[in-house]
């Protein structure tokens, strides 16, 4: 599950590694940037309910397949055809609807098999290996897009989906389809947690997560551009794309796994208000920084990118152990279109926020935001992270799970 999770994972960060090649290229203003990623957000939202509901009736393993399947197809499509705003939109929105099938479902199929003690580790380990993925993909868009073009870029990232369908689908071959429970009717499995007040306080907390995380993920690559390309800056594109990736996904990838595995030590509710807590802070200090030397700009990207991704672990865990497992997909269907249709928009709203501030037109790049315009910016990403750091901590007292003695 970790090679294919990886392998799909690829495709995810190419718009925001190649943007500052897209944007000259395609004469995009900030908010038409925005709306290309909003586009794959919202995209990804749907496809999360969709999987997350039918999981419960169809099989995890069987919609894991099936979207793995349909997202090797629309990488392929969105590496070939996509060589406009308009088509680019279009293309990574359908690249978007098809791969979320693969990110709930391996959840699920990583709960069936593994123990309350050491599930928050588990999952830590599947989006890790997500992380890995995205460092990856925005190391290989950022490079080659500057150096052979954001077409190169494209087809290097797109083929991850195909990648990771050649990886799972062997590996899951012999493993049966676990439907959990009785079918129950649909609104009634969905909608059943909403009864429970920590059920609650997760959903509302991953939803202000995603507001910060996928606004981060979308924006911090070019902000970083901007400040490497600068007089502080240094290195050739391919170096540059390296020191964004790092700061950003190896930070992320440390958190999944160190984070999930605290939380089976310490308790869901302590690591998660310390990530939403660590993670407003950058959020309201990181865009002030641009004239800074990338020297300290840098540590405070990685410390982001840690904190932003540390608590998805955390949350996904939670979530298992708070809803009957007939109901799961239901409810993590529920939780996604909140989670990814607040996600999805982010990005447009810092778009139109550096729009805004500079008065760009169509045409202007990434790096020509002025400092002001950043700052409110990822300001505004702060507010969400602010408000997961409250629902973490309005979360009734947990004990950590013990895990099984040898």
């Amino acid at each position: 599950m970790c090679a294919s999770r990886f392998g799909s994972s690829l495709a995810f960060m190419v718009h925001a590694g190649s943007l500052p090649a897209t944007m000259r290229a395609w004469g995009m203003s900030g908010g038409e940037a925005g709306g290309i990623q909003a586009a794959f957000n919202v995209g990804y939202a749907l496809s999360l309910v969709l999987s997350s509901w039918f999981a419960d009736s169809l099989g995890a393993k069987r919609v894991f397949l099936w979207s793995s399947g349909a997202s090797a197809l629309t990488g392929l499509a969105f590496a070939l055809f996509a060589r406009s705003a308009e088509s680019g939109l279009v293309l990574f929105a359908l690249l978007g609807l098809t791969q979320g099938g693969t990110y709930a479902p391996s959840i699920m199929l990583v709960a069936q098999g593994v123990s309350a003690g050491r599930r928050g580790a588990a999952v830590g380990w599947l989006l890790g290996a997500g992380s890995l993925g995205y460092f990856a993909s925005i190391a290989l868009a950022a490079g080659l897009s500057e150096r052979f073009g954001y077409e190169a870029a494209f087809v290097a990232c797109g083929l991850g989906p195909l990648l990771a369908l050649l990886v799972a689908w062997p590996g899951l071959r012999g493993r049966p389809n676990r439907i959990a429970g009785a079918r129950r009717p649909a609104l009634r499995g969905a909608f059943r947690f909403l009864a429970d007040r920590r059920s609650v306080l997760l959903t509302a907390g991953y939803t202000t997560h995603c507001w910060e995380l996928l606004g981060m993920w979308a924006w911090l690559p070019a902000f970083l551009t901007a400040s490497l390309s600068g007089p502080q800056g240094s290195g050739g594109a391919a170096v540059q794309g390296l020191w964004i990736a790092g700061a950003i996904h190896l930070s992320g990838f440390l958190s999944s796994l160190t984070m999930g595995r605290a939380s089976d030590r310490l308790g869901r509710r302590a690591v998660l208000v310390a990530m939403g807590a660590m993670g407003a802070a950058c959020s309201l200090t990181i865009g002030w920084m641009e004239a800074m030397p990338i020297w300290m700009i840098l540590p405070v990207a990685a410390l982001y990118g840690f904190s932003a991704l540390g608590d998805s672990p955390v949350l996904s865990t939670a979530m298992t152990e708070s809803v009957d497992p007939g109901s799961l997909g239901a409810a993590l269907a529920v939780r996604s279109i909140l989670g990814f249709g607040a996600g999805g928009v982010a990005p447009l709203a810092v778009g139109l926020v550096l729009d805004g501030a500079t008065g760009s037109g169509a045409g202007s790049g990434a790096g020509s935001a002025a400092g002001s315009g950043w700052g409110w910016g990822f300001a505004l990403l702060g507010v969400g992270g602010g408000l997961a750091t409250v629902c973490a901590a309005l979360l009734p007292a947990d004990r950590p799970p013990t895990a099984p003695r040898s």
